[in-house]
């Protein structure tokens, strides 16, 4: 019954609520991969003095939206999804290892193999055949996994991007909150400049042939490689 002791009128739901709900699922901070344990080199950022207020965390943010991720994790997420979809296991492990071998320390290799490691795992106890395959690989990439759970939940290659570069983004924010730290007012402020940013990024990144793949980020190799050695440390990169 409804509120007012009426029978709630039924409506038709909008035909893709199944895929905006895993989705919704996958980008989810309880997903259990560990997403929460990585800072994505802010924590020696932060501890070198490069971000110190909001201003800093949403120029760390942005440069890696506009620089990094729209020149690599869309363009690969784009044909992690696309090889998935074909059934296609040697473009798989071409564009898994080509992510891999994009990571610029060792912190950062690890992240991603320790993430894409621990989805596939979930992945496989959900049932997922081709995640089983994976998940006893050393060298598994988070995105990889990402895509393939994407595909599974009838999320289209458009919508995986979107919301890989919003778990990305989502992430680098709630490290920041930590270790600045920032208010809950500013990082919102922070993820609403990410989803105004995100169109753009997916414009570019969507539109990268093969050759164009890539980026450089020196700061962030810098800031990943420093923090291997820093003396005291929240995060485990």
């Amino acid at each position: 019954m409804g509120p007012r002791g009426r029978e709630p009128q039924g409506g038709e739901p909008p035909g893709d609520l199944g895929a905006s709900l895993q989705l919704l699922r996958l980008c989810s901070p309880a997903l259990p991969i560990g997403a929460y344990s990585y800072s994505q080199g802010l924590e020696w950022a932060v501890e070198a003095g490069w971000v110190s207020d909001e201003e800093g965390a949403g120029q760390w943010l942005m440069g890696l939206l506009r620089f990094s991720w729209t020149y690599l994790e869309v363009p690969l997420m784009a044909r992690l999804h696309q090889a998935w979809r074909d059934g296609s296991q040697p473009a798989v492990r071409r564009w898994n290892a080509f992510l891999l071998a994009s990571r610029e320390s060792a912190e950062m290799q690890a992240a991603e193999l320790n993430m894409g490691q621990a989805l596939a795992r979930l992945l496989a106890d959900l049932g997922s055949a081709e995640a089983q395959a994976w998940s006893g690989r050393a060298q598994t990439s988070l995105a990889a996994m990402f895509a393939l759970a994407a595909l599974s939940g009838g999320i289209g290659q458009g919508q995986a991007c979107a919301g890989y570069l919003w778990t990305l983004a989502e992430g680098l924010v709630s490290a920041a909150l930590k270790l600045v730290p920032l208010g809950q007012t500013a990082g919102q402020r922070l993820l609403n400049r990410a989803c105004q940013a995100i169109p753009q990024a997916l414009s570019v990144g969507l539109s990268l042939e093969d050759g164009e793949i890539g980026y450089m980020a020196p700061g962030l190799a810098m800031a990943s490689a420093l923090h291997e050695t820093q003396r005291t440390r929240l995060f485990r990169s």
